[in-house]
């Protein structure tokens, strides 16, 4: 059990750091363009705007906005893809940034452009705040009440409270989490079922 999980730090580490390495880049390019991958950001009821629901997840209207979400979503995805394994975490990932965009595709207000990785945060934070109840398992019981205490405040963000932040990137991506934590869930045999030794699949974390 342990041994799996200590397999699993490293890829997980690079794969978060990968992914922030490449929001800040992009960042960068869209500085020294003056803005031009901004236009990959959602405008809602658009058509042509669905082919931009994953790539807006990647943009960010300035570094003050992409610092922002760089250290919650390195922590949320590190311990996502560590308990969870890369082949899960990126259904989960995949998962919430489709649900956070379409939702913002949906009901956003008209003109309005919406960009940012804020919503795989609130959607990595759902799926880890639910999962060990869904799964019982009590380390990661242990592991979503942490997380509830640690960001429990961005919560406040899934509500239209704040002018010019986009709470419903925020409360769509948190419900593909929860959503993710049951479509995800590890299936127990059930009990007097036989339990094949040469199956392969998802990498599930005990």
């Amino acid at each position: 059990m342990a041994g799996r999980t200590t397999r699993r730090a490293g890829p997980a580490i690079c794969l978060m750091l990968g992914w922030v390495a490449l929001l800040w880049l992009l960042e960068g390019v869209d500085v020294v363009t003056g803005g031009a991958l901004d236009t990959f950001g959602i405008q809602p009821r658009e058509p042509a705007e669905l082919v931009d629901v994953v790539p807006a997840a990647f943009m960010h209207f300035g570094f003050g906005h992409l610092a922002a979400n760089t250290l919650p979503l390195l922590v949320l995805g590190f311990v996502a893809a560590l308990r969870s394994g890369l082949r899960r975490f990126v259904a989960v990932a995949l998962l919430v940034i489709l649900t956070s965009g379409l939702g913002v595709w949906l009901t956003a207000a008209t003109h309005s452009n919406t960009a940012g990785a804020s919503g795989v945060v609130f959607g990595l934070f759902g799926y880890l705040l639910v999962r060990g109840f869904i799964e019982r398992k009590p380390l990661d019981i242990a592991i979503g009440l942490a997380v509830g205490l640690l960001y429990g405040s961005i919560l406040w963000g899934a509500l239209p409270t704040t002018s010019g932040i986009s709470w419903q990137a925020h409360l769509f991506g948190l419900a593909g989490g929860v959503l993710a934590a049951f479509l995800f869930r590890e299936r127990r045999p059930r009990p007097g079922t036989p339990t094949p030794t040469n199956l392969q699949g998802i990498d599930y974390a005990p």
